[in-house]
């Protein structure tokens, strides 16, 4: 029989204050994130206002950085002891957060996040040149972007001499597309929903209780449908939708094998088997690919001119620059919220501390100065961590995404003396303007390829040699992912086939029989 006992235990854990907490947190923020939070603070603390004068809440100099210091001295109150010391704001290091993370940072990236390669054009090779393309835009893609595919229906619905039953019908079908404009539920899940809107004074009780004459209406409102603008809206599938646009011109013999193509053989075409589209259509070679140019004529999503999609512009968080010393480094002043301490709130809650002020004031103060202290302190850790990333990424900034180096977490993390894990939040969602483009911070880190010299390549310059290879092979007989491991090894470069595969599919290159021209 076991008795109980009293048992004395020495034991160490990591215990983080709230305000380490906030840092934390803002640390791995992207930068609409941040602005929500700050918009979300300014709402809940009253002591928290803009300034639309001051630079930022993130300073570079000692200077800019003893201001807000000498704020948080002025207005005094509780916790500016814990000011002075520091320890909130002081950095992540790896004895204070070292546990509480997974440990699948061998490759420099969490698991397999790192395959894709998110990248958007830099500002200075984007739309503003002088090609005038912005201003030769589609008219449709000019009402795309204040009108929705169905209101862009509904309208040629309202010029429709039809029917209260058949408009109703129309309508049903015109709300159930999606975003590509095809009509994904089945004719008898629309009737169901037709039969909730009609009213039994709109439609005979009997026609109502039937549900077949629905679907019958139902067909014949999707012929209305299928005839409207834009071409080929209302197909259940992508050959419906072709067959629609192809069906829309003259009738000359590579518009019929097209057609054909369409209904029966669309699997062959993504294929490019020509052999077999020849032999089984009964046309000829030259034939089928004049179809196959109507085919690449045609919109597989009719839908997509109206799509209200986010735009894809990224606002970066640093901007390097090439200067007569060097690269420059520097924070984007348009990401950084400009906050000060309402003083006249301030001196209220200071005259009041000797007397019944009212409790919770002086908390809801310093926990303003927490919160500019920490978005702060996020920016100075973006900026060191970027500064140390240009660093060891120079031939980057001088010949591009070939001459990226191998670069994984843990160097970087050991250089500034900070966890990997806290390299990690820095370097997701933050985002860095170069001359070539404006990536992601994630993107400068890659794992080590050996080389027949001894060496190590980056796999982020593996991934730009294949895309310079695909570039540049024959049409007629592109490179298969064995050709390109072997051209790699020729290059010094050991490239496994699947290794290979990965890449190309993360560059999203399709495989050489979906590349090979018909």
């Amino acid at each position: 029989m076991m008795k109980p006992s009293l048992q004395v235990r020495l034991s160490q854990h990591l215990a983080l204050t709230p305000q380490l907490q906030q840092s934390i947190r803002l640390l791995q923020l992207s930068t609409l994130e941040l602005h929500q939070e700050v918009e979300q603070m300014l709402e809940q603390n009253p002591f928290l206002e803009t300034d639309e004068e001051a630079g930022s809440t993130a300073f570079d100099t000692p200077v800019e950085r003893a201001a807000v210091d000498r704020v948080a001295e002025r207005e005094g109150g509780e916790g500016a002891e814990a000011n002075d010391g520091g320890e909130a704001v002081a950095e992540i290091r790896a004895e204070e957060f070292g546990g509480t993370e997974r440990e699948d940072w061998e490759n420099g990236t969490e698991g397999d996040d790192f395959d894709g390669i998110r990248e958007t054009p830099s500002l200075s090779s984007g739309s503003s040149g002088g090609d005038g393309d912005g201003d030769e835009m589609d008219a449709q893609d000019r009402r795309s972007s204040s009108i929705s595919l169905q209101d862009h229906l509904r309208e040629q619905l309202m010029g429709m001499r039809l029917g209260d039953e058949d408009r109703a019908a129309l309508w049903v079908l015109i709300e159930s597309l999606d975003g590509d404009g095809y009509l994904a539920d089945p004719l008898e899940e629309i009737a169901e929903r037709l039969a909730e809107m009609l009213d039994a004074t709109v439609v005979q009780a009997a026609e109502a209780a039937e549900p077949e004459a629905l679907i019958d209406r139902l067909r014949c409102a999707l012929r209305w449908l299928q005839s409207m603008e834009p071409p080929g809206i209302g197909a259940r599938s992508l050959g419906e939708c072709l067959s629609l646009q192809l069906r829309m011109g003259p009738k000359t013999p590579a518009r019929q094998v097209a057609l054909r193509i369409c209904d029966q053989y669309l699997e062959l075409l993504a294929r490019r088997d020509m052999r077999r589209l020849t032999a089984l259509t009964g046309a000829s070679e030259d034939l089928v690919r004049e179809a196959h140019e109507l085919i690449k004529g045609c919109e597989p999503k009719p839908g997509r001119p109206f799509a209200q999609t986010e735009s894809n512009a990224i606002v970066p968080d640093v901007i390097v620059r090439k200067t007569g010393r060097g690269l420059s480094v520097v924070l984007n002043p348009d990401v950084m919220p400009k906050l000060r301490i309402n003083d006249l709130y301030a001196q209220a809650v200071r005259g009041s501390r000797g007397s019944n002020g009212q409790p919770g004031l002086g908390s809801r103060l310093q926990e303003a100065r927490w919160f500019m202290k920490n978005i702060q302190q996020r920016f100075d850790t973006i900026l060191r961590v970027s500064k140390a990333i240009v660093e060891r990424q120079k031939s980057f900034f001088s010949h591009g995404a070939i001459a990226m180096k191998p670069l994984v977490l843990r160097e970087i993390a050991d250089e500034l003396g900070l966890h990997e894990s806290t390299i990690s939040r820095v370097t997701t969602a933050k985002y860095m303007a170069t001359i070539h483009g404006t990536f992601e911070l994630k993107y400068f880190f890659g794992s080590s390829l050996n080389t027949d010299a001894g060496g190590n390549a980056s796999s982020t310059a593996v991934r730009a040699l294949i895309q310079q290879l695909v570039s540049a092979e024959d049409i007629n007989k592109p490179l298969s992912d064995s050709q390109l491991s072997e051209m790699l090894e020729e290059q010094g470069i050991q490239v496994a086939r699947r290794t290979v595969a990965k890449y190309r599919e993360a560059l999203k290159i399709a495989p050489a029989s979906l590349r090979r021209q018909m």
